[in-house]
């Protein structure tokens, strides 16, 4: 059933001296090119983030995708296509328990009572004076990480030099 969702039924012999492989393959290049060619004239990725380029292309891809399968263009077996009749589906909900939870605090707390306090001040400091230099911070963060210092203790010591994103919606 793969096949449908492939598109290898699309060829006789589709491993005919590989020929549909490197057809999709050049395809596949030239559309990432173009692309490329696209972020570039505006600017780069820092400039297409901010005109929300990124987030439009995301919005129309996921909404051709979806009119393609709603219109059997794209077959996706067994959700739009080769469904089972009165086929019940299951799909459990995680949730996560109020004694996992509770452990869970419970071992955070521990970790925080039992670390240096010290190396965890040196260690934000360090972040922070790395982030405000524009120096490399993963060996900061590998050494943070090494003293215990929680990721939400690194990424809050990075809000005063960065600040907080805040993504616009663009549609």
């Amino acid at each position: 059933m793969i096949a449908y969702e492939t598109g290898v039924i699309n060829s006789v012999d589709p491993l005919a001296g590989s020929y549909m492989v490197e057809s999709m393959t050049d395809k596949m290049e030239a559309e990432a090119n173009r692309i490329f060619d696209e972020i570039d004239s505006l600017g780069g990725v820092i400039p297409a983030i901010e005109t929300g380029y990124f987030q439009k292309q995301i919005a129309d891809a996921a909404y051709a995708y979806q009119k393609e399968v709603d219109r059997k263009e794209k077959i996706i077996v067994g959700v739009n296509e080769f469904i089972e009749k009165d086929e019940v589906v299951d799909i459990p909900i995680l949730t996560v328990s109020p004694e996992v939870e509770r452990t869970q605090r419970e071992r955070l707390a521990n970790i925080k009572a039992n670390r240096s306090g010290v190396e965890v001040e040196n260690s934000l400091l360090e972040i922070k004076n790395a982030a405000e230099n524009g120096n490399n911070l993963m060996p900061v963060f590998v050494k943070a990480a090494a003293n215990y210092v929680t990721l939400g203790e690194m990424i809050d010591v990075l809000k005063e030099p960065f600040g907080i994103y805040t993504e616009e919606a663009v549609f």
